[in-house]
């Protein structure tokens, strides 16, 4: 029987074959230096050669890296939830391929994990987060106001930021909730929270660093007009099926050991 590793890292790709090289790399490398034993699930669709640099870049390694994806664009959450199912870590969590925020900010969330959380999610949105480079004013005045049409619609007045891409969640508690998400878009992020919710597990926000790179997949109008439709239908599938309490997962009966 194959053991289980501690740490399984989603990384979801869009045509990167620019940067993916150097991401997996910074992943693997520390990784390897802080981590006992863990996995990488890469899902990179595009039709750039992303894809095709991943599996190289996987064959020559070390470390543990399964490659998959398709030359269609699918969506981010499709992404996720394909690289989760296929993950086997008792901490499951995903992280950009762009690396806005740095592999190394992990030491700020899985502790959380050991404290009775359930979720931790990187936040870009309190007070210690540090922006070490920003986003055009256009973008960051997008992003406040989708922010209050978001909160309005879900309730979820307690998360400052759903849109981080780094999140980590119990290995249990990320195939529940990946298994019942459904939204391929940008708004997987906005479900999942809202699932995890409705259901009453317990999540943690940690502030990071992050950094823009100028390279936004998304249209200002379209995209966020199909964000807001993404929405509602999260909201209205929510009131055509009452969530039940969520169960403690077996394996979290007790207490996880630490990974560091």
């Amino acid at each position: 029987m194959a053991v289980r590793p501690e740490l399984s890292i989603v990384v979801p790709a869009y045509n990167e074959a620019k940067r993916i090289v150097e991401s997996l790399l910074a992943i693997t490398s520390y990784l390897e230096a802080h981590r006992p034993s863990f996995e990488i699930i890469v899902i990179a669709d595009g039709n750039d050669g992303t894809r095709e640099k991943a599996r190289d870049f996987a064959a020559k390694a070390r470390a543990p890296i399964q490659v998959g994806g398709s030359p269609s664009r699918r969506g981010k959450g499709r992404g996720i939830r394909e690289g989760i199912a296929l993950s086997s870590g008792h901490i499951i969590g995903f992280v950009d391929a762009d690396s806005k925020t740095p592999i190394d900010e992990v030491e700020k969330l899985l502790p959380w994990l050991d404290e009775g959380y359930h979720i931790v999610i990187g936040s870009r949105a309190l007070r210690d987060s540090k922006i070490e480079v920003a986003q055009p004013l256009h973008r960051r005045l997008g992003s406040k106001a989708f922010g209050l049409a978001m909160h309005l619609t879900t309730g979820l007045w307690g998360i400052h930021d759903t849109q981080c891409g780094f999140k980590f969640f119990h290995g249990a508690v990320a195939r529940d909730l990946f298994g019942r998400q459904k939204v391929d878009g940008y708004m997987f992020d906005v479900e999942v929270l809202y699932l995890a919710h409705r259901s009453g597990y317990r999540i943690k926000e940690v502030a990071v660093r992050w950094r823009d790179d100028g390279d936004s997949r998304l249209d200002l109008v379209v995209g966020n007009w199909q964000n807001m439709i993404d929405i509602l239908r999260i909201r209205l599938a929510s009131r055509a099926a009452r969530l039940p309490p969520a169960k403690e997962p077996a394996e979290l009966a007790r207490r996880p050991r630490r990974l560091d």
